[in-house]
């Protein structure tokens, strides 16, 4: 084995996702000297882009909350960037909702505005309306007593958890279907309350509703943006910053375990027996992959390790990558994304893909977005259409190399592809005839690039049990390893974002002082 303890690496950092690049950037604004070590060939996690056949994708953003140019989210990645990063707003319209025989409904913002939305649509139901929208207002409050705790002392985030209880128990302990039983039974109307709930992965009946509000309630507030020049513009603008403190980020390099002496974390042990020493390592691979993966089997902490372990993971997805040779406004494509659901239920996943149609899908152009985007004299242009899926569909290739999976594996991705872009037809007939490139992301796909258990596109599920846990800190019981990323703060970028920022500034305090207000 080598030993590589003579780089006196500061901190380790696992996993290049949000959360891994803002806790290596935020330890190197310290002036830490930092390695950022990524399994995948690509930097980035699920923020990555990727070219194909002259298309341009990313592997996993459609539109960004919490990044208006007033939020402190803006500030906090421009204060990581080495130059401010771009983003573009979606407009007053971000998304679109189909659902079953009803006509589409276009939902804008801010609060005020969808209210006006949903009443012109059910004008009978403005009191259910008026309750959905405060209860949104209020589970986002709840949901930040919650997270604010994550870095905090456990004796003090207790005694916080406590003084907040009775809107804690309210909103974040009730799933997102409790809440809407209590407001309305209308059901097309409480579909269209929670037919957003895979951007943050969580079933309806499964999900705190306070997860539900955050992630809703910021799009409201704040709008819907996009990263100028595409997702990959993240990583492009970060970690640089990492680079200039003298750190180092390595792709094509996978942990094997984690090194610990005296119940110490003191380095890292890759996949090649290359070890690598440093006094703080930071995982953003996944509080369950932390534990499953990392960790010596004889390192003890079984409790903690046990609550993560039962903590169930979110689902998982197929993505439909497609290029458009065309005018694609002319033919219905829209910057803003639309979310169908063909048999008017929102609490869908696609258990039996590709033997039924899928049952929900999401749709998206990513080069509309894009003030960046240049179609060229071919106009071309970028989709994707995603269905939310288990597991289960492609667990029996799941032990088998991507070359290794025989004809059947290949045979089910063409009838998967057919049924997917078969039900995008039924709703965007001309589109269609402008499509001249697909490609299929399966959930192997996601696992391969995250490592994420069963392809969980946001690890672990937004349960009330997630939200509540307290295993899901910055701070391990074990001396040396420290939780970043989505997992203890809550899905999406800016909850990788701010599990990043916590995770560093644990280790080094002093940045709580530094990071822009």
């Amino acid at each position: 084995m080598t030993n590589s303890g003579t780089d006196n690496w500061d901190a380790i950092v696992i996993g290049s996702g949000m959360g891994g690049m803002a806790a290596a950037a935020a330890l190197s604004k310290a002036g830490q000297k930092v390695l950022l070590l990524e399994q995948y060939e690509t930097l980035g996690g699920l923020s990555h882009s990727f070219t194909m056949e002259g298309f341009s994708w990313d592997a996993g953003i459609h539109y960004l909350n919490c990044v208006a140019p007033e939020d402190r989210e803006r500030r906090l990645l421009n204060w990581l960037a080495d130059k401010p990063i771009e983003l573009t707003s979606m407009g007053t319209i971000y998304d679109n909702l189909h659902i079953g025989d009803a006509a589409p409904l276009s939902l804008s913002r801010p609060y005020e505005a969808q209210a006006r939305d949903l009443k012109d649509r059910f004008p009978g139901e403005a009191d259910a309306i008026d309750a959905w929208i405060n209860a949104l207002k209020e589970g986002r409050e709840a949901v930040m007593k919650v997270t604010s705790t994550r870095a905090m002392p456990e004796f003090v985030g207790t005694a916080l958890r406590w003084w907040h209880s009775n809107a804690i128990d309210r909103w974040c302990k009730r799933t997102t279907q409790e809440v809407i039983d209590e407001i309305t039974d209308n059901p097309i109307l409480a579909a269209a309350f929670a037919a957003q709930w895979f951007d943050h992965g969580g079933r309806p009946s499964k999900a705190s509703f306070a997860l539900h509000a955050l992630i809703t309630g910021s799009y409201l507030e704040s709008g819907a943006w996009y990263p100028v020049g595409g997702g990959g513009a993240l990583a492009e603008h970060i970690l640089p910053t990492i680079e200039k403190a003298g750190g180092e980020a390595r792709a094509n390099t996978k942990v094997e375990t984690l090194l610990i002496e005296d119940d110490r974390v003191v380095g890292v042990r890759t996949a090649d027996g290359e070890d690598i020493r440093a006094d703080t390592v930071i995982s953003d691979v996944g509080a369950r992959e932390t534990v499953n993966h990392l960790l010596p089997a004889d390192c003890g902490h079984q409790d903690w390790i046990d609550e993560i372990r039962a903590l169930p993971h979110s689902v998982a997805h197929f993505s439909l990558f497609v290029g458009f040779e065309g005018d694609i406004q002319r033919a219905g494509a829209t910057r803003s994304n639309h979310w169908i659901y063909p048999d008017g239920k929102v609490d869908v996943v696609w258990t039996d893909a590709p033997d039924t149609p899928p049952p929900g899908l999401f749709v998206s152009f990513a080069s509309l977005k894009d003030p960046a985007h240049d179609p060229g004299p071919s106009q071309k242009y970028a989709g994707e259409i995603v269905a939310w899926v288990d597991w289960s569909v492609v667990e029996k290739w799941a032990d088998k190399a991507p070359g290794a999976r025989g004809e059947d594996y290949q045979a089910f991705k063409a009838r998967v592809e057919d049924a997917m872009f078969g039900q995008f037809q039924t709703y965007f007939p001309e589109l269609a005839e402008l499509v001249v490139f697909r490609n299929l992301s399966t959930p192997l796909t996601t696992h391969a690039i995250t490592g994420h258990h069963k392809g969980a596109f946001y690890g672990i599920d937004t349960t009330p049990d997630r939200l509540m846990s307290e295993a899901l800190q910055t701070k391990t019981p074990i001396p040396g390893l420290f939780l970043a990323g989505q997992d203890v703060m809550s899905p999406g970028i800016p909850g990788a974002l701010w599990g990043g920022l916590l995770a560093a500034a644990t280790v080094d305090p002093k940045l709580f002082r530094e990071m822009p207000g």
